[in-house]
Parts: C-alpha cells; sequence; structure tokens
C-alpha cells in the first residue's frame, strides 16, 4: 500500500509527544508549566493516535483480519508484559508484579486496540453520527462504575473508543476540510488561550489531577461522583478540537528523513519505557528552570531517532512484528 505522508508525518509528531509527556511527567506535580504542558499533549496526544488507527482499520471485522491482529498485537503484548515486569523487578519496584490481566506501562494500548477492533464489527453498522454518539454516551457512563478498571485495560478502551470510530469513519476528504488557512489561525489561538487557562486556574486553584485525562480511574476515585460526566464530556470536546487544530496544521508533504519517522512508531512506543524507566528509578533527570526544557525536547528527540534506526528495528522486530524478516 502507497503511504501517505501526512499520515506518517502525524505519526512522528505524536510519539514523540508520547515520548516528552512520559519525560516530563515526574515533575508535573512540582512545576505549573510542566504540568500545564502535560496537560494540554495528554488532552489530545493519544485520542489522536487511536482515531489514526481507526482510520486504517477499514478491514476490520473479517475472521482472517482478526486472527492477524491477535497475533500482531496480542502475542507482543504478553512478550513486552513479561519484559517490564522482569525491568520493574530489577529497579526495585514494590509493585513489579501486576499479572497477565494488568497492563504494565503503556501496554494497554495493545490490549485496547484490539477490542477497537472487536467493538467496532458492532457499530460500524450503524451511522456514523449516531454510532459515534452512543460510544461517547457509554464512555461517560463507565466512568460511574469501579467494576471496570485498569483489569484487561476495559476502561480506557471504552472512553477512547469513540476516537477509534471516529477515525474509522474519516475520509482523506474529511481531512482536506479540515486543512485550511483560517482554521490554522483560529485552532492556534485556540490552543493558546487553552493552555493559558490550564496555566492560569493551577496557579490559582490546584495542581491538575491528570488522572481524568487517563480514561482509566472511576469519577468517585476522582472525587467527582456525580460531576465526572460532564468533566469527561469536556475533555472529550476539548481532544476533539485540538485533533482538529493538528490535523490542519500537520502538513502533507514528505520530509525525507523525518516522515520516515512515522513509520516505526510502534517501536517506539513498545521500547522507550526501557529508556525512560531507568532514567526515573535513578533520579537523572531533573527540572528547576523553564529553559532546562530544551533537554527535554533534545532527549526525546533522540530516543525517537535511536529507537526507530534500522539497528533497533532490525534487533527487535521478532518481539514486535513476530517475524525475522522485513
Amino acid at each position: 500500500m502507497n503511504r501517505i505522508p501526512f499520515f506518517d508525518n502525524a505519526r512522528a509528531i505524536l510519539i514523540f509527544l508520547v515520548v516528552f509527556g512520559h519525560m516530563i511527567q515526574p515533575f508535573a506535580s512540582d512545576s505549573h508549566l510542566i504540568n500545564s504542558l502535560y496537560a494540554i499533549i495528554y488532552i489530545f496526544h493519544m485520542p489522536m493516535f487511536i482515531l489514526l488507527a481507526g482510520f486504517f482499520a477499514k478491514g476490520s471485522g473479517k475472521p482472517r483480519y482478526i486472527l492477524k491482529l491477535a497475533k500482531n498485537l496480542l502475542l507482543p503484548y504478553l512478550i513486552f508484559q513479561l519484559l517490564y515486569t522482569g525491568l520493574y523487578f530489577i529497579l526495585g519496584r514494590e509493585e513489579w508484579y501486576k499479572g497477565i490481566l494488568h497492563p504494565q506501562w503503556a501496554m494497554w494500548f495493545l490490549l485496547s486496540l484490539f477490542g477497537w477492533h472487536i467493538l467496532l464489527i458492532l457499530f460500524k453498522r450503524l451511522p456514523a453520527v449516531w454510532g459515534i454518539l452512543i460510544s461517547v454516551a457509554i464512555g461517560i457512563l463507565v466512568g460511574y462504575t469501579d467494576l471496570i478498571g485498569y483489569g484487561l485495560s476495559m476502561s480506557r478502551t471504552l472512553v477512547f473508543f469513540p476516537f477509534f470510530l471516529a477515525g474509522y469513519f474519516l475520509t482523506k476528504e474529511h481531512i482536506q476540510l479540515i486543512k485550511t488557512k483560517g482554521l490554522k489561525i483560529v485552532g492556534l489561538l485556540f490552543t493558546l488561550v487553552l493552555f493559558a487557562f490550564i496555566y492560569i486556574t493551577i496557579n490559582v486553584d490546584v495542581t491538575l489531577d491528570t488522572d481524568w485525562l487517563s480514561g482509566a480511574v472511576a469519577y468517585r476515585s476522582l472525587e467527582a461522583e456525580i460531576s465526572g460526566g460532564l468533566m469527561r464530556l469536556i475533555i472529550y470536546i476539548l481532544a476533539s478540537c485540538l485533533i482538529v487544530v493538528m490535523i490542519a496544521w500537520i502538513p502533507s508533504k514528505d520530509y525525507g528523513y523525518f516522515t520516515r519517522l512515522g513509520e516505526k512508531t510502534l517501536y517506539v512506543y513498545l521500547l522507550h519505557g526501557f529508556i525512560i524507566q531507568p532514567l526515573r528509578e535513578f533520579d537523572i533527570m531533573w527540572f528547576d528552570q523553564w529553559y532546562e526544557l530544551s533537554y527535554f525536547i533534545i532527549l526525546s528527540a533522540l530516543i525517537v531517532c535511536v529507537l526507530s534506526s534500522k539497528p533497533v528495528v532490525n534487533l527487535t522486530r521478532p518481539l514486535v512484528e513476530m517475524k525475522w524478516k522485513k
């Protein structure tokens, strides 16, 4: 299949934001600037990743397709679940063992991706608007129960499914309609205003509880048993707006090496924890002044480049893609 540069550019940017977000996460509770950046990134970066995954799920539902997905997603999940469990044991984490049903680190995405394809078998039969509205309603209602949480990534699967379903119904024509100069300007202003609002609110009130953005925590745990549904709806709306802004700004041209980075995002996603977790454990990273963000940016970009490089991909392909040769 011919690759479309826009999608590879988008994935390259998003995987950088995943790594960068994980780099700055330990400092979110100590810095208003970091907490605001972290919030903005986490409002949209995984929802947009999920939307792009949905766009490429057009063949979902066929028995052979589901079997292929099980091999490509569930087997790597089992392997990396074991590897991260071993890493946490070596690092001396108290809760190093969670069992096979509770995803380690960022492994929830593999389980949820499989779950979204299964849900799609039913939801793709519905009209697009109704399907998305129903999935949003389910995503909001699931927060009112404590029975669905981290286990098998059930909560995240249901909470983020609207974005996967929207991606399935998304077309290249829709993307072109979004990519206008006017929307770029409006979107940039919206993002700046939202960042300023979060930054000011955090300074005046309290640090933002980023568990709101994970999709894995019940409202009762967030002390919002009644208002939690409204908060999640607001997050859905903000995420959708920021995704539109990103689509408007992400270039459609092929930028060579940068665009190629978007082809190996799964490698970066699965492997970057083996770098970041030891950095966290041994307190190698620090943040005192705003300009030190440049260190995180450079290191995050370096991690993306290294983990998507040919030597690393060739070495880890049997674990990630379940095959020895390309």
